[in-house]
């Protein structure tokens, strides 16, 4: 994968405002109170920077803003580019209707479940991970803010079974998924073991509700996704969630799964 020009921008201008400070990268290092040695993989494009380490930088050099806006832009070059109109519906949404039959849904992930998920099941390594693994934890920032949209996710107990990254990883990844699960605006449903074939089994979808305007959707594939916006395709997938949704046990119960699931992880 070749390196981001964002990338480099954004290590130009950290190092720029590093200069004009009159700071070394130990001395900036401290001031953030993470090592010199992070701040120099930063400059050198080795690291892609997280959240706080810009938001600290940003701050100690008075970048005014600039380098979050540099960074923000990054995490939307690293999506694939079909990806990024439905990430821009995603974030605008009023209720987001989740079906995955195979893995825990990007909205409800932890770091290290993504991360072993990149590495697992896609051609990216090393640092190549960074990137895109941040740009999906920054898609959660939508359950945070103060309106959040309504979801409604729905998984397959495979989920619950599948030992993406380990024993650790998942007994975290479930009780994530249990404390997500208490707000009031998300509502968790797990189809459990013993139903047999039902509609969700052809594949993952989710289906969301614009502020204004239908709804519309997202299909994933191994070669790309897919926003489907004609009314009679969206009024076919609504049918296969209500379908899918029918199969699910209720919300308490569903946390209840989850949580033995996540002890049953040692």
């Amino acid at each position: 994968m070749d390196r981001m020009p964002l990338l480099d921008l954004f290590a130009g201008e950290l190092r720029r405002l590093r200069t004009k400070a009159g700071l070394s990268q130990e001395a900036l290092g401290e001031q953030i109170c993470y090592s010199a040695s992070l701040v120099a993989s930063v400059e050198q494009c080795r690291r892609a920077p997280r959240e706080e380490f810009t938001q600290r930088c940003d701050d100690a050099l008075h970048g005014e803003g600039l380098l979050l806006r540099i960074r923000e832009a990054i995490l939307k070059e690293s999506l694939m580019p079909w990806f990024r109109e439905w990430v821009t519906i995603e974030q605008e949404a009023t209720a987001l209707c989740s079906f995955e039959p195979l893995v825990v849904p990007g909205l409800l992930q932890t770091e290290d479940y993504t991360r072993a998920l990149y590495e697992g099941a896609s051609h990216l390594v090393g640092d190549q991970v960074e990137q895109p693994l941040a740009a999906r934890l920054d898609r959660q920032k939508v359950l945070d803010r103060p309106r959040p949209p309504l979801l409604v996710a729905v998984l397959d107990y495979t989920v619950l079974e599948r030992p993406v990254g380990g024993p650790k990883v998942m007994r975290e990844q479930l009780r994530h998924l249990v404390a997500v699960g208490d707000r009031t605006r998300v509502h968790l449903h797990v189809v459990p073991r013993g139903v047999g074939a039902y509609p969700g089994l052809n594949g993952a979808f989710v289906i969301a509700t614009p502020p204004e305007g239908d709804d519309l959707a997202y299909l994933d594939n191994q070669l790309k996704g897919t926003i489907v916006e004609r009314t009679v395709d969206v009024n076919s997938l609504r049918q296969h969630w209500e379908s899918v949704r029918a199969e699910a046990l209720p919300h308490g119960a569903t946390l209840k799964m989850i949580s033995e699931a996540a002890e049953s992880w040692t």
